[in-house]
């Protein structure tokens, strides 16, 4: 679990130091290079505060919280399947959920970036989100003073840079870790949490239903694959970036942490409910070229065989997989 370290005044109070990131038990190892930003409650803080600030935004209007809100594991609002940003402008993709961000390798539906650093940049610079430049951005931060006073407690810097801004957008990312959901706690045994009858017949089927993809604590392998969403792609997705037809229709696995929450699902905000997420997967795949093997059975039949019974046995395994002291910490409030 996450970790703060403190020290101990003359009388004894305990006064917070500084953040560090500690790699839950059973996690991936952590991909993100904090020997090269070392977190601070002062960095921290800063990215927090740069996090909900709508001045980023080209017209002020819009703050990465607007598309990633903690109540929804940082995605997105139902009301809005696809974000909405500058000008009332509404994007192509879903916005994906914010945890866990330290131990990933590649970001975004299409993998497109591969360090956490560079992340905001996309929000930043894309016409429809924020509609900014990095460079305008930093020089309205250097324009205030409260923020020059920030940088240079969190930096020792008098004048604000478009790395050491980024460094403070991800020592504020990475310590957004979700690990302590009602799964978590049974799969340590603390508190004596159990899981009900139907929720364990519902891991037992995800396990033998879902896991291929939703692998591991992360619950994702981390890889691109094509769910039968469409057998025609107006969005290519991974294949925007390898530049390969091979993987065209293809997107990252998302996590299931927290998944209950994070409606609507599928990149492009296909379904409201998980419901019809698993009626999908049993009866509604589409066939092409590059579909995933695994949704493919021996007899070409497409999908996953599931009955509505293990269907809802398994969305009651997946509900256990929400963190709401993740979701409530008061840490990664709007510090207003």
């Amino acid at each position: 679990m996450l970790d703060f370290f403190s020290c101990s005044s003359d009388d004894g109070t305990k006064i917070l130091d500084t953040y560090q990131l500690i790699q839950p038990n059973e996690f991936p190892e952590i991909q993100y290079t904090v020997e090269n930003n070392p977190i601070t409650q002062e960095g921290f803080e800063l990215g927090r505060k740069l996090f909900f600030d709508p001045g980023l935004s080209a017209d002020g209007s819009i703050s990465c919280n607007n598309c990633h809100q903690q109540s929804r594991g940082f995605a997105d609002n139902s009301l809005h399947p696809l974000s909405i940003g500058i000008n009332d402008q509404f994007g192509k993709r879903n916005a994906p959920a914010l945890f866990n961000l330290a131990f990933r390798k590649e970001f975004f539906w299409d993998g497109g970036v591969t360090h956490l650093d560079f992340v905001p940049i996309n929000a930043l610079e894309s016409e429809i989100e924020m509609g900014e430049t990095l460079a305008n951005v930093v020089a309205k931060l250097n324009r205030s003073d409260e923020y020059k006073s920030l940088f240079k407690e969190a930096f020792d810097i008098d004048s604000i840079t478009s790395p050491r801004m980024l460094q403070a957008f991800s020592q504020f990312l990475v310590l957004m870790v979700s690990d302590n959901s009602k799964y978590d706690q049974y799969e340590r045994n603390e508190n004596g949490v159990t899981l009900t009858e139907e929720e364990q017949k519902g891991m037992q089927l995800f396990n033998e239903k879902c896991a291929t993809c939703h692998s591991g604590p992360l619950f994702t392998d981390q890889s691109f694959r094509n769910n039968g969403l469409s057998d025609t792609f107006s969005d290519t997705g991974r294949a925007l970036i390898t530049e390969s037809s091979a993987d065209e229709g293809k997107f990252m696995v998302p996590t299931l942490r927290n998944i209950e929450v994070t409606a609507p699902y599928m990149h492009n905000a296909r379904f409201e409910t998980l419901e019809e997420v698993l009626q999908h997967y049993a009866n509604g795949v589409m066939d092409s070229e590059t579909l995933d093997i695994a949704l493919r059975s021996e007899n070409n039949r497409l999908g996953i065989a599931m009955t509505d019974s293990e269907q809802a046995a398994i969305i009651s395994f997946i509900k256990t997989l929400t963190d709401d002291s993740f979701l409530t910490d008061s840490k990664f409030n709007n510090p207003r």
